[in-house]
Order: C-alpha cells, then sequence, then structure tokens
C-alpha cells in the first residue's frame, strides 16, 4: 500500500537488496503479531490523496468505480462491518476525527517566511513569485520514508496528525505492523514489494489503523528512491481522503457553477477588476465576457446606481460581512434607455489561511418583478393607507387622541401638513350648531412630515379660530364637500391661511395645492381636515381626494363616538360625583380621610363609593362599595345602594345583617350586582364590627404592629342572593387605623392580585402621620395615571374618645 504501510510488508524487493527486505517484512510481522504496535496513524483524514489505481490493490480502499475490487477481496479492509467493497471511499469505517483533520494541518506550523510576509501591494514580484499557496497544507500531505526492509526511517510532522504516532514513535517500527491491521497486512506486503521491485510506483487508497484504534481511509502515492549507492528505499506520500475528496468536488463544482449557472455570477481581485464573469452576467450587462476581464467594475458600469455596489464592494472586502438581497435599479448598455434590476449578493472570498482573494458578485435579474412591484404600489398604496387607518384611527375614546390618530396616518403619506378642527359647538353641546355668521373652530391636531417653519403657520391643538369666508375650510363646512386647489401660487397661498403672517409662512415653505375634507358623520358635518404639500412636488390629484374623503369618513365615525363618549363620561362622573357623601369634620373617635377618583383614559365612570354614617352612642358606620358596571346606569345603581346602606344602618343592625338585606335589596336592581365591606365602629367599648360581601380585605395598621390584611369571611356578592354573611370584631386602639378601599386601586393588568395587595400592606408600613396623607400617598403610588377602574378610598384613624 502507501509508503508508509508498504515497506514492511516488502516479499518481493525489486534488487538484491530488496530481498532480504521482503525476508524482514514477514518475519517481523510474526515476531510483532502478538504484540502489535497501538494505531499508527498511517490515515489522517487531513491528507486523503484520491485512489488512482484501486482495481490493482487487493483489499485496498482505492476509488471504489470499478466492480472487481469486491471481487478480489471479499472483505474489505476499510470495512469493519465485513462489506465486501473494499475501495469504497464514501462511507469508510473512521471515527470523527477524519473532518477535523483539515483543521489540524491548517494550524500545522508553517514557514516563518509565509506568517510574516508583507501585503502583496508591497512585494516584490519575487516575493509574490515564491509566496506558497496553502493547498499543501490544507491537503496536509504527510512524507514517510521506508527502509527496503520496511522499517520507518523518516516521519514528517504531517505523518504525526495524520496517523496519530509521534516520530519518537514510529521511526525504527515496521510500518505494517504499526499501521495495519491484520487483515490487510498481506494485500499492503503485496503492494510493497511490487514497488520495490519494478520500481513502479503506485497510487490508491488504504485502510490504516490510526493510534486512536479507528480505521482511517487514507490514500496514497507510493514510490521507489534510490540513493547513490543504489540502495532503494520507499517513499510514500499519503494525506485524508475525505478532504481530497472534498478539494475535488470543489474545484469541479466551482467551475461548473461559474460557467453554468443562470444566474449572474462574477469575481473581482481586491482592486475591484474582473477576474472572470459568466455568461450569464455579460448577457445582463450586455457586454462580452471578454471584455469584463482585466477591467475595474467602475469602467464597465458607470451609472450612478453601480457606485453604491462598488461602496458595497470594498466594505465587504474591508469587513468581511457579505452584502445579500440588495436591490440594485440602473440601466446597462444592453438596455441604456431603461431602467433595469437585479438582486445583488457580495461576499468576500478568502484562501483557507485567511488571505483575501477578492470579491464575489451573485446577480438576479428581477427587471420584471420590479416593474410590477411598482405598478402594484401605485395600485395599492391608497388601500394600505385606509387599511392603516382603519387600524390606528379611533383606538381610544378620547376626542383629541383620535384626532392626532387621522392627522398621523395622513402624514407623510398622503400630505406633507395636515390640520384637524372640530366645530366647537360639537364639542361643548354635542351638537352641530354653527349659527349665521362663521363657524368657530377648535384646533384638535396639527401634524408636518418634516420640521419647517409652516408649522407656525397651523392653528395650534386646543385654540379657538374663525376662518375667512374663502378659507378651504369655511366653504367646506358650509357646504359639506370637499375643496381640492390643485395649484397655488405664491401669490395665492392667503386662500389657504388664517391670516397674513401665516401666508408668508406657507408660502416660504413652497405649498403649492391643497385640500379641505369635511368630517361628515350621522348626516351632520363635525369637522373639517386640512392637507396640504410643500416638499412633495405633486399636486393633489382626484385620488387622492377621493382617498382623503374615504379616511375623513371613517375618522369623523370615531370622532364623534368619541364625543358623544366624553359628554356621557361628564354626565356620569357628575353624577356620581353628587351621590357621594359630603363627610362631616367630627366623628367621635375617629379622624377620617376618603378620596373618589373616577376613572381615567378610555375607561368610563363606573359604581365605587364610600360612605360615613353617624349613629347613635357616638357609632360610626364606614361602608366602602363597588357596582359592576359602568356609566351613568352604574352610578344610578350607586346611589340606590348608598340610600339603602343608610337607611339600614339607622335600624342599628350588626354589618352582616345590614349586607343581607343589601343583598335581597340588590337582587332587585338585577342585572346589577355590587361588592361592599360594611363596619361600625364603637368608640366606647374600642371594638370594631365588620363584615365583607364579596369585596377585597380591609387593612388593619395597628399603633404598635406592622399592617396586615385582615381576615376576614369573605362572603358572596351583594345581588347574588345565596348568603349568610357573618360579622367580626376586632379591637382597636387610639392611633390603630383601618383602610378600606375598592379594587381600582390595587387591580392592574398585567400583576397577579396577591402581589398588588402585598405592594399596598408594604406602602402602608410605617403609616403617613395622618390619614389624608396616606390617601394621597396611596393614590400617588399604587394608581396608574390613566386607572381604568374608579377608586373609592376611605380611611379611618382611632383617636381617644373625649369624656
Amino acid at each position: 500500500m502507501s509508503g508508509g504501510m508498504r515497506r514492511p510488508d516488502r516479499e518481493e524487493p525489486g534488487t538484491a537488496r530488496a530481498e532480504p527486505g521482503a525476508e524482514h517484512a514477514a518475519r517481523p510481522q510474526a515476531e510483532h503479531a502478538a504484540k502489535p504496535r497501538e494505531d499508527q496513524g498511517a490515515t489522517s483524514p487531513a491528507n486523503r490523496p484520491p485512489g488512482t489505481r484501486a482495481d490493482r490493490i487487493p483489499g485496498s480502499t482505492t476509488d471504489r468505480t470499478t466492480d472487481t475490487e469486491a471481487d478480489r477481496t471479499p472483505t474489505s479492509p476499510a470495512d469493519p462491518n465485513g462489506e465486501t467493497r473494499p475501495g469504497h471511499t464514501t462511507a469508510p469505517p473512521t471515527d470523527p476525527a477524519p473532518e477535523t483533520e483539515a483543521d489540524h494541518t491548517a494550524e500545522a506550523p508553517t514557514d516563518p517566511a509565509t506568517e510574516t510576509r508583507p501585503d502583496p501591494a508591497t512585494k516584490s514580484l519575487e516575493d509574490q513569485a515564491s509566496a506558497p499557496t496553502g493547498l499543501l497544507d490544507l491537503l496536509g500531505v504527510a512524507a514517510v520514508l521506508l527502509e527496503a526492509d520496511g522499517r520507518i526511517d523518516m516521519w514528517s510532522p504531517q505523518a504525526e496528525e495524520l496517523f496519530g504516532y509521534d516520530r519518537a514513535e514510529a521511526v525504527g517500527q515496521y510500518a505494517a505492523l504499526l499501521l495495519l491491521r491484520p487483515e490487510h497486512r498481506d494485500a499492503a506486503i503485496r503492494l510493497f514489494a511490487e514497488v520495490m521491485e519494478t520500481g513502479r510506483g503506485w497510487a490508491g487508497a488504504f485502510p490504516i489503523r490510526h493510534k486512536d484504534g479507528g480505521t482511517r481511509v487514507v490514500e496514497f502515492r507510493n514510490m521507489r528512491l534510490t540513493d547513490h549507492l543504489g540502495d532503494h528505499y520507499a517513499l510514500g506520500l499519503a494525506t485524508d481522503r475525505s478532504t481530497l475528496r472534498q478539494v475535488e468536488r470543489g474545484a469541479a463544482l466551482s467551475a461548473r457553477l461559474v460557467t453554468q449557472a443562470p444566474i449572474g455570477l462574477a469575481v473581482l481581485d481586491p482592486e475591484l477588476r474582473y477576474v472572470t464573469v459568466n455568461p450569464a452576467l455579460a448577457a445582463m450587462y450586455g457586454l462580452p465576457r471578454g471584455d469584463h476581464v482585466g477591467r475595474r467594475f467602475g469602467e464597465l458600469l458607470p451609472d450612478s446606481a453601480f457606485q453604491e455596489v462598488a461602496a458595497w464592494m470594498r466594505g465587504v472586502l474591508d469587513t468581511g460581512v457579505p452584502v445579500v438581497n440588495r436591490q440594485v435599479v440602473g440601466r446597462t448598455a444592453a438596455d441604456p434607455d431603461d431602467d433595469h434590476a437585479w438582486m445583488t449578493s457580495l461576499y468576500r472570498l478568502e484562501d483557507h489561511q485567511g488571505h483575501v482573494l477578492g470579491v464575489a458578485m451573485v446577480a438576479v435579474e428581477v427587471t420584471d418583478r420590479y416593474r410590477a412591484a411598482q405598478e402594484a404600489e401605485r395600485a395599492q398604496r391608497r388601500l394600505r393607507l385606509i387599511a392603516r387607518g382603519s387600524a390606528r384611527i379611533g383606538t381610544t375614546l378620547e376626542v383629541e387622541r383620535t384626532a392626532q390618530e387621522l392627522a398621523d396616518v395622513l402624514v407623510p403619506d398622503l400630505a406633507d401638513m395636515a390640520a384637524v378642527d372640530l366645530l366647537d359647538s360639537m364639542l361643548r353641546t354635542g351638537r352641530t350648531d354653527p349659527g349665521d355668521g362663521p363657524p368657530l373652530f377648535r384646533a384638535l391636531a396639527v401634524k408636518t412630515a418634516y420640521h419647517t417653519d409652516a408649522a407656525a403657520a397651523l392653528v395650534p391643538p386646543g385654540r379657538l379660530t374663525v376662518y375667512h369666508a374663502g378659507h378651504p375650510a369655511a366653504q367646506s363646512v358650509r357646504s359639506g364637500r370637499p375643496v381640492l386647489i390643485t395649484h397655488l401660487d405664491s401669490g395665492e397661498v392667503g386662500r389657504v391661511a388664517a391670516d397674513a403672517e401665516a401666508a408668508r409662512l406657507l408660502a416660504r415653505a413652497g405649498v403649492h395645492t391643497d385640500m379641505a375634507v369635511p368630517l361628515i358623520a350621522r348626516g351632520q358635518c363635525i369637522g373639517v381636515m386640512g392637507l396640504a404639500r410643500a416638499r412633495n412636488p405633486l399636486p393633489f390629484d382626484a385620488d387622492d381626494l377621493a382617498l382623503a374623503c374615504e379616511l375623513a369618513s371613517r375618522a369623523a365615525l370615531s370622532i364623534d363616538n368619541a364625543v358623544l363618549h366624553q359628554h356621557t363620561r361628564s354626565t356620569a362622573e357628575a353624577l356620581q360625583r353628587s351621590l357621594l357623601p359630603q363627610l362631616s369634620p367630627c366623628h367621635p373617635g375617629l379622624e377620617i380621610a376618603a378620596r373618589y377618583r373616577p376613572a381615567q383614559a378610555i375607561g368610563e365612570v363606573g359604581g365605587d363609593w364610600y360612605d360615613v354614617i353617624p349613629l347613635d352612642g357616638d357609632r360610626t358606620a364606614l361602608a366602602v362599595g363597588d357596582v359592576m358596571g359602568s356609566g351613568i346606569p352604574a352610578a344610578a345603581t350607586m346611589g340606590r345602594l348608598r340610600t339603602a346602606t343608610s337607611t339600614l344602618a339607622d335600624l342599628d343592625l350588626d354589618p352582616a345583617r345590614v349586607l343581607a338585606h343589601l343583598d335581597r335589596i340588590t337582587l332587585g336592581l338585577d342585572p346589577y350586582i355590587a361588592t361592599c365591606v360594611y363596619a361600625v365602629h364603637d368608640p366606647r367599648l374600642g371594638r370594631l364590627e365588620v363584615a365583607s360581601a364579596g369585596h377585597l380585605p380591609p387593612v388593619l395598621i395597628p399603633s404598635d404592629g406592622s399592617p396586615r390584611l385582615l381576615d376576614l369571611p369573605t362572603g358572596t356578592p351583594l345581588g347574588v342572593g345565596s348568603g349568610p354573611f357573618e360579622s367580626t370584631t376586632l379591637d382597636l386602639r387610639p392611633g390603630d387605623q383601618i383602610v378600606l378601599y375598592t379594587d381600582g386601586l390595587v387591580e392592574t393588568r398585567d400583576d397577579p392580585i396577591d402581589i398588588r395587595l402585598a405592594e399596598l400592606v408594604r406602602l402602608l408600613s410605617p403609616p403617613s402621620p395622618s390619614p389624608e396623607e396616606t390617601c394621597d400617598r396611596l393614590l400617588r403610588e399604587l394608581r396608574h395615571p390613566a386607572g381604568h377602574d374608579d377608586v373609592a378610598l376611605l380611611i379611618a384613624c382611632v383617636l381617644p374618645l373625649e369624656s
């Protein structure tokens, strides 16, 4: 077999000196059969040259491209499973090490001149001519020299990596015993003897036993050498076969890929000169392949669009970061009158040592797709804008925010600047009543696509204004129809300006087209939106007007709903506050503070309430409740329950019986239910009786201890009718505080209620000096500014009873 394996098996030496070698080769095998040397790296996957004469090597693993090898050797030396295809190399019985061998060889020591060579641009011609290519390093070619008797005489560093044995372990050993398994040795001996006898070299693949115990398929080139005394030696060059196959396939595939690929491929050197161009790319650019090679990229493609591509190439060369699927639109010699489009990818080419070879370009022409996309974009831009408006306009029930959402959708996709104004009567009364005079507008939202002084010409949000009779906004509101001005000279800008100073600013900004579109909801014009273009050179056209009208129609309904909600909410809040008690400054034995906060943002006013009811004997009833629901009905139900609670309190009933009566009353208020905590404080006895109907537990803050949630029988909410309720009695001393609250104080959409209750208790330790400060602190720390639920909070601090 290969040089490193055949020498110990020389049976038929080619000279008189070789005959003893054959005897020695046979003898050592017998002598060392009982103690063969551990697998000694005759085969490293990093060093496999392709087999060339496998048909001449019984039992070899050269190139299994013929069927005669299996006939010669019933059991393949390369297949520990007994497969009868000795030359097969696609699945050699190797461990994963062969796959990493190339990595080891790449890390092998190299010539210092190679490691420190200067930049190619500064090297002399001789230096560049002598620079190694690195291919042998990639293959990791090992050299082994055998004496005529099969002993290893020389062992290269690459052989150490390929076979696993270092020089001290290999030199002087019989190659066959060191590197071959017993079933492979006879075939190797015959091959070795043939080389030594005839002087003809042998090339092929052979299974060797690596030092790690695995079998590797290694490709060899073996030849006989004769020194000046006429003595023969065997030189074996070996490399891992899988690595060699990869290199072979890579070279073949690269050549075919470049010439036969239907997409454009080119390779440019570090100076961006073409090295090779495939026919597909030459056809795209309309230039012969020969006109590309040696010329710079910018010479052949001077269009400005390709200057950016050249910059990408330089960036790829500098950083190594590839450019993937970037669209390039430009004109070439093939079609100088029309734009073409290509999807272009660039990546840096390097050899295995990391030296930069150049940049590769892959281009796919997508002109048809580009033109179709342009047409589709023009057709669907308006549809996208309408869809965006539907999704983004009316997300809340706040009038100002809804108007701003409309302006945000219009700018910059349709206009460079936009303003949304509403009739002031609509905001104040919920009705459109412009009267006989000019309509009074309240500005709700403005938006510009870029920073411009023209923004100062737009009426700022919140301000009232009256437009002159000829202003497009005034005309549009009076007629209920849009007004389109396709062209405005600088002297005509006053038509669309609120005053002379605004006209000057708009003219300086270059406003040249304008439109006003009425906001019509439920058959009434409630306001107007104004649009203008300055930087965008295209005037508004009929399609733009149709699109603006569609968006205005959708937004008008959302704004009208927000106005209606705002009025309803204001009414409910006024009713809610009117139904809450006015706290008396004096309560025997108690200092009391209370707060009510209506829902914010899009939330509606709910049915949360608190009450403080004086009773006989200096006692005081404390109540906090929450009607489930919102708006005016919930507020009205709350008022009825509060009235019922006050009435029942006068009957001097214990808290549990009060809740039982309230439960029956609430059943008659279907479909409403409510939660409630009702307590009675008796300062003379120093105790508090409390009962709960499905409400969150109160917090007790002892004067000499830590705050804690009261463990009360929860009970069912009022209106369920499943009772009964239980009263709990607590002893209170001066300085103790009791905190009653509704769920709007602690509940959020993101946090578990247990965590929020724990946070409430934490904030109450230590307590604030007074109940008033405690109320403010809890609202500040626990309630989000845009709370979606009402909050009722009642805190009572026990005072010494005055005698």
